[in-house]
C-alpha cells in the first residue's frame, strides 16, 4: 500500500532547495606575460572560471625593457598591474603567488603560500630565464634583461660607472677604463650596445667636468659569425654597420671563456676563420651585461613531458604536451615546430598562442574538434641606437627595412602594442622629449654604490698603454 502524498503549500515550495548548478570548468593560467595575458583575455566571454597566477603583480612589456635599463623610460611606462588589465573581466581572478609544484595526475597546482588549486584546464606561460652556460657564478657579474628588476639593476650599473669615474678622476687624477662589455649579439645585445653608445656619445657628453664620456668603449661579443644571426644576412650586415657607426666595437666569432669582477676573458671561436685555440684575452670591464642565452622556465620539468635541450616543453599543433590534452604550453616555454622550424620564443608567437587557447577551449565546450595552431609571422624588428633599426617585414607586405624608416616602423608598432592609454602617451612623450632635447628623464641610481671589480681596479693603479689589450681577428 502506497504512502499518502503530503501536500506542499505554494509558499513552502518557494523555499524548497534547488538542484546545484553544474560546476563551470576552471582554467588556471600560470604567468602574466604576453601568452598568459592573451589567454586570459581570450576566455572573457566563455562560461569558465579563470585564475591567473603570477609571482609579480604586473605585466611587463618586455620589448622595451632595454629602454628602462638605459634610462629612456621609467618602469611604470612599460608595466601595468595584471589586476587592472583584467578588472572588467568578471569570470577572472588574479593571485600574486608562486607555483611550487604541478601534479598532472590529480590536476592540482601547489602555491608557495601553501594553497592548492584544482584545474580542468592548465595554461603555462612562464617564459624563460637567463642561461649562463654552466657558469651560474657569472650571474652576479653580468646581469641579464628579463624583468623590471633586471632593468633597474643594469641602469644602476651603467650610470654608476660614470659617476664613480668622475669621483675617481677628481680625487686621484685617473680612473679605470670605462669599458662596457655586452655578451651576446641577438636583438637584446644589439639594442643594449647601441643604447649605451648613445648615452656616452650624445646624452652625457656635457654632464661631467672631469671625465669625457665619449671616450668610453662599448664592446659587443658574439660567438657566431654575425650579429642578429636569426635575421637575414643583409639585415645582419646593416645592423653591424650601424653599430660601428655608433662607435660600438663588434667582435663576432668571439666566445667568452671566463669572467671575474671587473673583467671578461674571451677568445676567437671555432668556425670564425680560426681553430679557436688561441689564448683568451682579458678585457677590463667597468660593466658587463649578459644577452647571450636563455633557458626555459623550470615549471616545464614538473609535467614529466618531453623537453628539448633548453628545457622547453615539446608540444603538438594544439599546444599540448604528449598525453596531456588539458595542459597548454605557450611562449618561450613551448617547443612548437612549424614548416620544419621551431617558432621563436618572442612576444608575437606568445600572443597568438594565448589567443588560440580561447578558441580551443571554446571548441571543447561545444563538443567540436579543436582547431590546430598556426603561427602567422608578421616579421621581426630590432632597434640600433637613437634613430636606426632593422626590420624584416612579412605583413602586410614583404620587405627588408633599415635605418630611419625601420626605426619609425619600430616606434609605431611598439606604441600600438603597449597596454594602457596612459602608457602610450607617456612613452611617446618620453621619446619625443629625448629625440629633441638629447636628455633622458629616468637617470636615477638606486641601491648601493658598488660595482663588481671597481675597487680592485682603482687599488691596482692606472693601466699603462702597453698593458692594454684588445680583441682582433
Amino acid at each position: 500500500m502506497s504512502e499518502p502524498t503530503i501536500p506542499v503549500s505554494p509558499k513552502a515550495a518557494e523555499h524548497r532547495p534547488m538542484a546545484p548548478a553544474p560546476a563551470r570548468p576552471r582554467v588556471v593560467i600560470i604567468g602574466g606575460g604576453f601568452g598568459g595575458l592573451h589567454a586570459a583575455l581570450s576566455l572573457r566571454h566563455l562560461p569558465v572560471d579563470v585564475t591567473v597566477i603570477d609571482r609579480r603583480n604586473h605585466h611587463t612589456f618586455q620589448p622595451l625593457l632595454y629602454q628602462v635599463a638605459l634610462a629612456v623610460l621609467s618602469p611604470a611606462d612599460i608595466a601595468q598591474p595584471i589586476r587592472t588589465i583584467l578588472r572588467r573581466q568578471r569570470n577572472t581572478e588574479v593571485l600574486m603567488d608562486e607555483v611550487v609544484n604541478i601534479d598532472v595526475s590529480t590536476r592540482l597546482v601547489s602555491l608557495g603560500s601553501g594553497s592548492q588549486i584544482t584545474y580542468d584546464y592548465l595554461v603555462i606561460a612562464t617564459g624563460a630565464t637567463h642561461s649562463y652556460f654552466a657558469h651560474p657564478e657569472w650571474k652576479t657579474l653580468a646581469p641579464g634583461l628579463k624583468t623590471i628588476e633586471d632593468a633597474t639593476e643594469i641602469r644602476r650599473r651603467v650610470l654608476l660607472a660614470f659617476e664613480l669615474a668622475e669621483r675617481q678622476m677628481l680625487e686621484h687624477g685617473w680612473h679605470p677604463p670605462l669599458n662596457f662589455v655586452v655578451v651576446g649579439g641577438g636583438p637584446t645585445g644589439v639594442e643594449l650596445a647601441g643604447a649605451i653608445s648613445d648615452i656616452a656619445q650624445l646624452y652625457m657628453r656635457h654632464d661631467f667636468r672631469h671625465i669625457d664620456p665619449t671616450k668610453s668603449r662599448v664592446l659587443l661579443l658574439e660567438g657566431s659569425p654575425r650579429v642578429l644571426a636569426a635575421y637575414p644576412p643583409d639585415l645582419s650586415a646593416k645592423a653591424e654597420a650601424s653599430l660601428r657607426e655608433l662607435g660600438v666595437e663588434v667582435h663576432t666569432g668571439t666566445q667568452v671563456t671566463g669572467m671575474g669582477p671587473g673583467y671578461v676573458e674571451a677568445s676567437l671561436a671555432k668556425g670564425a676563420g680560426n681553430d679557436g685555440g688561441g689564448s683568451p684575452v682579458r678585457i677590463e670591464a667597468a660593466v658587463t651585461l649578459w644577452a647571450a642565452g636563455v633557458q626555459a622556465s623550470p615549471l616545464g620539468k614538473m609535467l614529466g613531458a618531453p623537453l628539448d635541450k633548453r628545457s622547453c616543453v615539446i608540444v603538438d599543433d594544439r599546444l599540448n604536451p604528449p598525453g596531456l590534452p588539458e595542459v597548454f604550453i605557450l611562449g618561450d616555454l613551448a617547443h612548437f615546430e612549424q614548416d620544419g622550424h621551431q617558432v621563436p620564443g618572442v612576444a608575437q608567437p606568445a600572443m597568438q598562442m594565448g589567443d588560440h587557447v580561447g578558441k580551443m577551449i571554446a571548441a571543447d565546450l561545444k563538443g567540436a574538434r579543436r582547431p590546430p595552431f598556426h603561427y602567422f609571422d608578421k616579421g621581426d624588428m630590432a632597434t640600433i641606437g637613437r634613430m636606426s633599426a632593422v626590420a624584416k617585414v612579412e605583413w602586410p607586405f614583404k620587405a627588408h627595412m633599415s635605418g630611419f624608416p625601420a626605426w619609425v616602423t619600430w616606434l609605431t608598432v611598439h606604441i600600438f602594442f603597449l597596454i594602457g592609454f596612459r602608457n602610450r602617451i607617456a612613452v611617446f612623450a618620453a621619446w619625443i622629449w629625448t629625440y629633441f632635447t638629447f636628455t633622458r628623464g629616468a637617470r636615477l641610481i638606486t641601491g648601493d654604490q658598488n660595482l663588481p671589480g671597481w675597487k680592485e681596479q682603482t687599488e691596482s693603479g692606472p693601466v699603462s698603454d702597453e698593458n692594454k689589450v684588445s680583441i682582433s681577428k
